[in-house]
């Protein structure tokens, strides 16, 4: 393991966050978006994340999961993200310009399917995620600091 593998690894999680809250944010500023350009209601989107694992890794450790197969990973990787199909909550207005015209919803709006309690809970999730990842670095650079003192001494 090297000296930056946890500034690395941290880094990654860093970027993966930022990506999430982007897109949380995206979901959140959509809530009331009746019409897209592809046609339809807003559907919310969600990150989907993987960890970089190390297939070959050059210590082992007794603190390790067993469930980690390959040893310690090396951060986490945006994967896709994806657009959740589920139908919106739909909304009796038929003066709306966006109402339904006919069938067995006719005159109901259907709205985007992005619940604003959910997805802010969500976006305090990304920023605690974000800040512990800095503070790992924080950590790691203060370590580092630390050890070139002592080597200068």
């Amino acid at each position: 393991m090297g000296m930056f593998t946890s500034i690395n690894i941290a880094a990654t999680g860093m970027a993966a966050e930022r990506l999430r809250s982007d897109v949380i944010s995206d979901n959140i500023a959509n809530a009331s978006t009746t019409r897209t350009q592809e046609g339809g209601a807003f559907k919310k989107s969600t990150v989907v994340m993987s960890p970089v694992s190390d297939s070959n890794p050059q210590w082992n450790s007794p603190f390790v999961p067993s469930s980690l197969d390959n040893g310690p990973g090396k951060g986490v990787k945006v994967m896709e993200i994806v657009k959740d199909t589920s139908e919106g909550r739909l909304v009796y207005d038929p003066t709306h310009p966006d109402a339904i015209q006919t069938g067995p919803h006719a005159g109901y709006v259907e709205y985007p399917n992005v619940n604003i309690v959910n997805e802010m809970v969500d976006l305090i999730s990304a920023s605690r995620a974000y800040e512990a990842n800095a503070t790992v670095i924080d950590g790691a650079k203060d370590m580092f600091t630390a050890a070139l003192q002592i080597a200068h001494v």
